[in-house]
C-alpha cells in the first residue's frame, strides 16, 4: 500500500489543481494540468505510481471521471455539500482544496456520492434538454397570450395553439399592430419547433433498448405516464443503490428538514437536498395521479380530511416512490396485493 499515491483532483472550468500523497500524509506531487483530454493523458503517463483518485461532484467531473476511470486503481466523487461540512477551513484555494480532498481519500472519509453508468447519464443528459425545450414551449404559449392580452384581443384559451384555430385568429386581426403579428408568427414558429424537437427527443428514449422495458414495467402503476418513468429510471440509474423506500423518499426531496436539539425537534419545510428533477416530476405527477388510481386516490382523500392539501399531494407522491421502487426492484409489473386496498 505504501507505494500507492492518493490524489486529490480540485477540478475547473480550465484547470485542474492535484495533490498526490503518500499513505503517511508526505505530499509526493502537486501542481496544475490543464482541463484538456490531451493533457490528462500525458499526466496519466507520467504517473511513476498506481494510484487512487477522488474529485468533487461539478459540471465538469463527468468527462474527467470517465477519462481517468480506467486508469485509475480507483476512482471516487465526493458529495459536494458534505466535503463543504467536512473540509470547511479559512484558508481555501485550489492547491488547499486538492491536498484536503487527497487527506479525506488516504484516510477513508471521503463523503462519496454515486457516479452513475456514463450510458445512464448521456440519456438523463437527453431527458434533461428534453425538459428545458419544454419550458421554452410553454414561456411562448405565455408569450402569445400576453401579446395578445396586450392589445386587447379576444382569443379561446382553450384552442389558442391548435394551428387551424391560430392561422383564423390572425387572419381576423385587423386592429392590431402589424409589429404585433409578426412577433405572434414568430412565437408560434418558436413552438412548432421546440414541440418538434421534444418529440423527437422523447421518441428516441421510448425506443432506447437499454430503458424500453424498464420504463414500460414502471408504466404498468396506474398514474405513471412515460415521462415520470423515464425521469426515474434515468436520475435513479441503479435502483439497488437505494436501501429503503425512506432513503428513496429523501433521495427524492419529499421529507422535511430535521433539527433536534435538547430534546426538542421541530421540522421544516421539504428539504433542498434532493433530486431537483424527481421531486418536480412527483410532485406534478401526484396531483394528477389520483384520477386515475384508486389506491393514490384513497391516500389523497385520507390526507385531505385532515384539512391540508399540499401535505396530501406530499403523501401521494411518497406512496409514488413505494411503487416505483418495489416495481423496479422486483423487475415485475405493478400489482396490488389481494385483500389490501394500498399497495403493490
Amino acid at each position: 500500500m505504501t507505494s500507492i499515491d492518493y490524489i486529490g483532483f480540485d477540478i475547473h472550468k480550465k484547470t485542474i489543481s492535484f495533490c498526490a500523497k503518500a499513505q503517511d500524509g508526505e505530499i509526493r506531487d502537486e501542481g496544475v494540468i490543464p482541463a484538456r483530454r490531451e493533457d490528462l493523458s500525458a499526466w496519466v503517463k507520467r504517473r511513476p505510481r498506481p494510484w487512487i483518485g477522488a474529485m468533487e461532484a461539478t459540471l465538469f467531473t463527468g468527462w474527467i471521471y470517465d477519462h481517468l476511470k480506467p486508469v485509475a486503481q480507483e476512482l471516487k466523487v465526493a458529495h459536494p455539500p458534505m466535503l463543504k461540512a467536512i473540509a470547511a477551513s479559512k484558508k481555501k484555494n485550489d492547491k488547499v482544496d486538492a491536498r484536503k480532498i487527497a487527506d479525506l481519500l488516504r484516510c477513508d472519509l471521503l463523503p462519496e456520492c454515486y457516479m452513475a453508468p456514463s450510458s445512464i447519464r448521456e440519456l438523463r443528459r437527453v431527458l434533461r434538454y428534453r425538459n428545458l425545450v419544454v419550458r421554452q414551449a410553454t414561456r411562448m404559449k405565455n408569450r402569445i397570450s400576453g401579446l395578445l392580452m396586450e392589445t386587447g384581443t379576444p382569443y379561446n384559451k382553450e384552442r389558442l395553439h391548435g394551428k387551424a384555430y391560430f392561422n383564423e385568429l390572425l387572419g381576423s386581426l385587423r386592429e392590431t399592430p402589424r409589429s404585433v403579428v409578426e412577433l405572434l408568427q414568430l412565437s408560434r414558429k418558436q413552438l412548432e419547433f421546440f414541440t418538434t424537437i421534444q418529440k423527437r427527443l422523447l421518441k428516441g428514449l421510448n425506443e432506447h433498448p437499454q430503458l424500453k422495458e424498464r420504463v414500460e414495467r414502471l408504466q404498468s402503476i396506474r398514474g405513471v405516464g412515460e415521462i415520470l418513468a423515464l425521469t426515474w429510471a434515468l436520475e435513479v440509474g441503479e435502483v439497488e443503490r437505494i436501501s429503503s423506500i425512506s432513503q428513496g423518499v429523501s433521495y427524492c426531496g419529499l421529507t422535511s428538514a430535521q433539527h433536534n436539539s435538547a430534546g426538542q425537534e421541530k421540522r421544516g419545510p421539504i428539504s433542498k437536498q434532493r433530486n431537483k428533477h424527481l421531486q418536480t416530476m412527483l410532485i406534478e405527477a401526484a396531483k394528477l395521479a389520483p384520477r386515475y388510481n384508486p389506491q393514490l386516490a384513497a391516500v389523497h382523500e385520507r390526507e385531505l380530511k385532515r384539512g391540508d392539501c399540499n401535505q396530501a399531494t406530499l403523501e401521494v407522491a411518497r406512496k409514488l416512490v413505494a411503487y416505483l421502487m418495489a416495481v423496479d426492484k422486483s423487475g415485475k409489473p405493478f400489482q396490488v396485493r389481494s385483500g389490501a386496498t394500498e399497495g403493490v
